[in-house]
């Protein structure tokens, strides 16, 4: 799709330019680790928050 974000390569290639030393032995550092936890938060509440699209509403109605 056009939009699409590939999000996996876009951390992959900042954490490999900027990894802490602690990374580099295969041990997460707990910044990383909040950090992560952070933006899993806030895309999660975000998706919760998003509004169901008419088309979506108009076909659940149909179901019924």
């Amino acid at each position: 799709m056009g939009g699409d974000i590939d999000v996996g390569t876009t951390i992959h290639d900042r954490d490999m330019k900027t990894a802490p030393t602690a990374r580099k032995r295969g041990t997460p550092a707990k910044k990383d680790e909040a950090q992560v936890s952070q933006v899993l938060k806030s895309v999660y509440q975000r998706t919760v928050d998003e509004d169901i699209p008419a088309e979506m509403l108009d076909l659940l109605s149909k179901l019924d």
